[in-house]
């Protein structure tokens, strides 16, 4: 019943922009803190972005900031994350996450995951 669906990837050349999409339902979004993570074949999954409940405050990891932008439309059901400006090695399965702490989100320890949408940049 509790799910977070992510959409929004595909193939994508080198410098394009994607903007990914992570729907809610079973779940009031408002009440919780939101992350994208990615993960990379053979790699761990890392964090990428990260908005706080209130959607004032985030956080970008430092191989993004600058061209990757995350937003929720509070006091909607929606989290977003605008990929701009990329790079082959942004490429990766992208996942949204949600939890009601923030130094759990933070350590990669949601309460909720997504299934993940795949991210493929080309040079």
């Amino acid at each position: 019943q509790v799910q977070l669906v992510e959409s929004g990837g595909g193939l994508v050349q080198a410098g394009d922009s994607v903007r990914l999409s992570c729907a809610a339902s079973g779940l009031a979004f408002v009440d919780y803190n939101l992350a994208w993570f990615r993960q990379a074949p053979g790699k761990e999954r890392e964090l990428v972005a990260a908005i706080d409940w209130a959607g004032t405050g985030t956080y970008y990891h430092h191989s993004v900031t600058g061209r990757f932008f995350i937003s929720r439309d509070r006091p909607g059901q929606t989290l977003y994350l605008r990929l701009n400006s990329l790079e082959p090695e942004d490429t990766a399965v992208y996942y949204c996450a949600a939890s009601d702490n923030w130094g759990r989100l933070m350590g990669g320890r949601p309460e909720l995951w997504g299934q993940g949408t795949q991210v493929t940049v080309s040079s």
